[in-house]
């Protein structure tokens, strides 16, 4: 359990109403919520869920492991039997397949204990942003439930998220508009950091050259 789990609860009724309202009246068309949609394509609680099912924990174990494997790979390149005494082009042949090998398992940037290195890197990056997007956003929904905005949407009742007028009253509908684009451009940032997280590790995605 952390912040975020600790809020859903009690921020749930607020953002399906908010959902229920623009999915029943849309949002005025010179409204910043557009961009904020347009990037998460999401309503604000599909979005608060899609977040709230990010499970870092669930990852605290892959990168030492990762690591462990790495450190075996060195292990194994560095006890390849050299030729010793043995000569000839089948020692040469042996020797040159040896090197191979061990270039494989280890000591180069495209390396196979490399490659498991830096998707060590990774998973701990992964498990750091998990972390900060869902602390990030349960600072944001504490903020959004004592906004005016918020009052707005609760003094239209929205303890019953399914009950929208038919429209939406002018200012039910921008009260709604501005709780989705706090929230969507917090989710929006967040993705935008793991989205540069995800293109710089492209390279371990590609076979190794070696």
């Amino acid at each position: 359990m952390d912040r975020l789990d600790d809020v859903l609860g009690t921020v749930a009724p607020l953002l399906k109403r908010a959902d229920r309202v623009l999915a029943s009246a849309g949002a005025p068309p010179d409204h910043e919520i557009w961009p904020a949609l347009r990037r998460v394509r999401l309503l604000p609680w599909d979005a608060v869920q899609a977040v709230a099912a990010l499970r870092p924990d669930d990852l605290t174990e892959a990168a030492p492991e990762l690591r462990d494997d790495a450190r075996s790979c060195a292990d194994v390149a560095d006890s390849l039997p050299r030729p010793g005494v043995w000569t000839g082009d089948a020692a040469d042949a042996y020797e040159q397949a040896r090197k191979r090998t061990a270039a494989h398992l280890s000591g180069g940037a495209d390396s196979l204990d490399e490659r498991l290195e830096a998707t060590a890197d990774l998973a701990d990056a992964l498990i750091g942003w998990m972390r900060e997007t869902r602390g990030g956003l349960a600072a944001a929904l504490a903020e959004v439930m004592t906004s005016a905005e918020a009052l707005s949407l609760s003094l239209s009742g929205f303890a019953d998220a399914d009950a929208v007028a038919d429209p939406p009253a002018a200012w039910e509908v921008d009260a709604a508009a501005d709780v989705a684009t706090r929230v969507l451009e917090t989710v929006a940032d967040s993705y935008d950091v793991v989205r540069e997280l995800i293109a710089g590790s492209a390279p371990l995605t590609t076979p190794s050259r070696l």
